[in-house]
């Protein structure tokens, strides 16, 4: 089996080739696949995927929410991956992908050496890292030097996949084992991310 994800930008591609065999089984393969941005990815769906010439594959589609209404733009990108009736994984990064890596701050400290993250961690407003509404924007506050690419590829080694306090990020790692596992691609659940 092979899974295919298709994704909005260059950094999570990072992150995910750094997470991705942490979360997979031996015999499982994977393909990150970056667009530049929301419109290219949407703009790319179809043909890829409808495209795609290779025996035993799975798609998952990974783009952040940010300001867009979570289960419109998840509705959206159905619509574009059911064509031509290929079951698509659609997960949805509550608000942006650095709301990931505030979900394990241990992994933001470790990466960077900066001890004083970890104090940041324990304020009420960094307990619940989906609703931090613009954590890219607070992540550049926190740490200057955080620059979005490298630091992807710094905090990826450092992530623990089983105690991440982002929703969407379990809701992510969950999918995909279950894919990886045999199980169904399309959830009936109403989870938005």
């Amino acid at each position: 089996m092979k899974i295919i994800f298709l994704l909005e930008e260059l950094s999570m591609k990072y992150l995910l080739d750094g997470i991705l065999p942490k979360i997979l089984p031996d015999g499982v393969l994977f393909q990150t696949i970056p667009h530049n941005g929301k419109s290219a990815l949407k703009r790319s769906l179809p043909r890829k995927i409808r495209g795609w010439n290779e025996p035993d594959v799975r798609f998952v589609v990974v783009c952040d929410q940010d300001t867009a209404d979570c289960i419109e733009l998840k509705k959206q990108l159905m619509v574009l991956c059911n064509k031509d009736g290929q079951q698509v994984m659609i997960r949805i990064v509550c608000h942006e992908l650095e709301a990931w890596y505030f979900g394990d701050m241990e992994a933001i400290v470790t990466a960077y050496g900066d001890r004083r993250i970890s104090e940041i961690a324990n304020k009420k407003q960094y307990r619940i890292p989906d609703s931090i509404p613009n954590p890219k924007e607070v992540l550049r506050r926190i740490l200057p030097e955080h620059q979005q690419i490298a630091g992807a590829m710094k905090i990826a080694p450092h992530m623990d996949i089983e105690n991440n306090t982002s929703a969407s990020f379990n809701c992510f790692v969950s999918g995909v084992k279950r894919i990886a596992s045999g199980g169904t691609l399309v959830s009936n659940q109403t989870v938005t991310n």
